[in-house]
């Protein structure tokens, strides 16, 4: 009789940490001085964001002026304590196009800006996100040679699937392409059983340069308002993620292992089942 009621057993690996079916993250780029204000947006309503950052540019007084909007560089003093709680990823030392520069160049664009940032944040820096959204095969074997492990595009699917090819990760939408028409089918969606990733991405300057910042504040609110979503930097989606496709059934799933170190939920019979690291666990 237990291995009859074993073989009817559903086990779905469609859970986010806390048993939630949705999660969101965000990834804004370059370092600026409005970062600040988006920061202080994120942590007011528990959301994480992870932030690509530029070593070699960070300086008192580097920026740019767009119109009548003055872009300021953060200074390398302020990093850690800006973004602490978020992601602090890699764009490139000085920010150029990868894929025109030679191997040896390439590599000490990433591998400098990885140190840099590391130097400053106390913490290995695993993220990347392009810089124009630019790169090549050459780029990927080469990002993959330092260590990196993810790279987000400027690609935007309108979609919330999970990350399969890390190094090319595009985003749900860029923060300016129907924003709120993607939060209203993901925020209203029902994930049970595919579990959905909102994955947004910009500049900060760009609110400031639109003079939309009431556009992501209405996001954010509606975020933190909402009930079963899991907020996490990129690296803690694809850390997460990882960790739940290498858990390791037995052939009748009456037993799964977790090998990796964070805990997992999954699915059993409908009900949300915490699998925590190292743990093996009859279902």
């Amino acid at each position: 009789m237990p291995l009859q009621e074993d073989m009817h057993m559903q086990i779905r690996l469609d859970r986010f940490p806390g048993g939630a079916h949705k999660a969101l993250t965000f990834s804004y780029d370059d370092g600026v001085g409005q970062d600040r204000r988006l920061v202080a947006l994120f942590n007011r309503h528990g959301l994480k964001a992870t932030f690509n950052l530029n070593a070699g540019l960070l300086h008192e007084g580097g920026g740019w002026q767009s119109g009548s909007v003055r872009i300021d560089r953060i200074a390398a003093s302020e990093v850690k304590a800006l973004y602490e709680g978020h992601e602090v990823a890699a764009h490139g030392l000085t920010h150029p196009h990868l894929e025109c520069l030679s191997r040896e160049a390439m590599r000490a664009e990433l591998m400098e800006d990885r140190r840099g940032l590391e130097a400053l944040v106390g913490y290995p820096v695993r993220g990347f996100a392009y810089p124009f959204g630019s790169y090549s095969p050459e780029v990927l074997e080469m990002l993959a040679a330092c260590g990196f492990s993810y790279a987000r595009t400027v690609g935007a699917t309108h979609r919330f699937a999970l990350p399969t090819r890390p190094l090319e990760w595009d985003s749900t939408c860029h923060h300016d392409q129907n924003l709120m028409e993607d939060a209203q089918r993901f925020f209203g969606m029902n994930a049970v059983g595919n579990p959905a990733l909102m994955y947004v991405w910009g500049h900060s300057y760009e609110f400031d340069l639109k003079d939309n910042w009431h556009h992501i504040e209405a996001f954010c609110a509606m975020a933190g308002q909402s009930e079963d979503v899991w907020f996490g930097s990129n690296i803690e989606v694809l850390d997460y993620v990882r960790a739940v496709r290498g858990l390791q059934f037995s052939v009748d799933e009456s037993m799964v292992r977790n090998p990796s170190a964070q805990p997992v939920w999954i699915s059993v019979n409908g009900a949300a089942v915490c699998v925590a690291g190292g743990e093996t666990l009859r279902l």
